[in-house]
């Protein structure tokens, strides 16, 4: 299946310094210490990492934590349900919105 984007090119994420390796070093140094196990473990954070991969709509990441996720022994019941979690954030983000446009409709018709 072609998409805009290629399924392969996560394979050269670790390349991104090839264009600024100083930045890229500092990256992937912060990276791979924020995915250290500490107050919650690496299991936690992957399963975390899968459910903003959803909210931000990254396929790469999408791809690579739903790997991630299942090679540190999570179920796919687990994966669903942080995927709902990241859908339920998402659609309450836009309801809370709402009450923006409320204020205003009010503010406009009074």
């Amino acid at each position: 299946m072609k998409t805009y984007y290629n399924p392969e090119d996560l394979k050269k994420f670790g390349n991104i310094g090839e264009f600024g390796q100083e930045l890229a070093d500092k990256f992937f140094s912060y990276y791979n210490e924020v995915f250290k196990a500490g107050a919650l473990t690496e299991r936690e954070k992957s399963l975390i990492a899968l459910a903003v991969a959803h909210a931000v709509q990254c396929p790469y990441c999408i791809d690579a934590y739903t790997s991630d996720t299942l090679e540190k022994g999570c179920a796919e019941d687990e994966l669903m349900e942080a995927v709902h979690v990241a859908s339920a954030i998402r659609g309450g983000a836009s309801l809370v919105h709402g009450v923006q446009m409320m204020n205003k409709t009010k503010e406009l018709l009074m």
